[in-house]
């Protein structure tokens, strides 16, 4: 059985099991049911960053246009244009041991896609989570469910994992940002077009 955890929460991923090593961690959301008139697209993302909470470069920004990193530590399984059905609604693959040194974090977000013109926001969305499952057994390790009411926000950073004292950590963050996507790559140095 997983660990539930709540905003902010902090939690051990490697002291607890060791030997973990490939990990899936999956985000799924429902959309509220009212007709804004255009469908929900979602996408998951996730930064790799170093020690100054940037990208080093475009490379280390992992979504639908650039699925794999180049040192297969992370990898987007793509893009799920509906969030329709049961489970995980994207899937993020992570092999711990291949992150390259220079990478303390990973931060895992969740974007609207064409917010502002299809005037929707997190609002709308509901049962909204995250969740880390061991790879080797497929039992779930973590989750997070998102049960704050983002009423404005259209971007939300779901959690980091990041590395503490030779361990990985997870630390659900759960906060809002509104611009989308493009205010999500400013914040972590990215240059968004």
């Amino acid at each position: 059985m997983g660990i539930n955890l709540s905003k902010g929460q902090k939690v051990s991923l490697t002291k607890g099991n060791p030997g973990l090593k490939n990990i899936m961690v999956g985000l799924g959301w429902d959309v509220n049911a009212f007709d804004t008139g255009a469908d929900f697209d979602l996408d998951a993302a996730a930064f790799m960053l170093g020690s100054n909470g940037k990208c080093p470069t475009e490379k280390e920004f992992i979504f639908y246009g650039n699925l794999t990193h180049d040192s297969e530590s992370v990898q987007h399984m793509g893009d799920n244009l509906t969030g329709e059905g049961e489970g995980d609604d994207e899937e993020i693959r992570i092999d711990l041991d291949k992150i390259p040194s220079n990478i303390e974090k990973v931060a895992f977000t969740v974007t609207i896609y064409d917010a502002d013109k299809r005037r929707q926001n997190f609002g709308q969305v509901s049962n909204s989570y995250i969740r880390i499952v061991d790879e080797a057994n497929g039992s779930e390790i973590i989750r997070y469910d998102l049960g704050e009411d983002f009423s404005i926000e259209t971007a939300v950073v779901v959690g980091e994992l990041y590395r503490n004292n030779g361990e990985w950590k997870f630390n659900a963050i759960g906060s809002g940002f509104q611009g989308g996507l493009a205010a999500l790559c400013a914040h972590y140095g990215i240059d968004a077009e």
